[in-house]
């Protein structure tokens, strides 16, 4: 994460080539006769940041203002109020779907209800009927026979068999 970098004080002479105390045959480790040396100055190390996010690196963070922004993802208007035409239509396309399923299932629920209301209507006219006019019969009857026995509006029964002996005695 740090780096050191020690310091040495140039030669005198501007640190070029050999020093001048040096003999003819020693030459100075790294440096090449006749040859500028070049000094690279290195940054100085950065410390950790005090918030202590260190992945976040300012110098290499740019401000928004300075991001490249990219010209085909600014669509024109012209598309834009297709795009949204054409959300609205398939909207309204599933409303519509959505719609007929929902009545679908109204006339099903519909039909379903009728079909039982008639089944049962069918059934009580097909119903051989005994009226009991004496309460003792059912008081002398077994548990199986009063299970079967139910109750029903017979005026509109005993008005039918009225005028079935009518129409038999003349």
């Amino acid at each position: 994460m740090f780096s050191f970098v020690v310091a040495r004080p140039l030669p005198p002479g501007g640190g070029e080539g050999a020093p001048a105390s040096a003999g003819p045959g020693r030459r100075r480790r790294g440096a090449a006769v006749g040859k500028a040396r070049k000094e690279v100055a290195a940054p100085a190390p950065q410390g950790k940041p005090k918030s202590g996010r260190v992945w976040k690196d300012p110098r290499k963070r740019k401000r928004f203002s300075h991001m490249i922004q990219d010209k085909p993802l600014h669509s024109s208007w012209e598309r834009k109020m297709k795009e949204r035409q054409e959300k609205k239509a398939v909207k309204d396309f599933a409303r519509h779907l959505e719609e007929q399923k929902q009545r679908q299932r109204e006339e099903k629920k519909q039909r379903r209800e009728e079909n039982l209301r008639r089944r049962l209507e069918n059934e009580r006219k097909a119903e051989i009927v005994q009226v009991i006019r004496n309460p003792l019969k059912l008081k002398r009857a077994k548990k199986k026979q009063l299970r079967r026995i139910e109750k029903r509006d017979t005026l509109s029964l005993l008005q039918k068999h009225q005028a079935q002996r009518k129409a038999a005695k003349e």
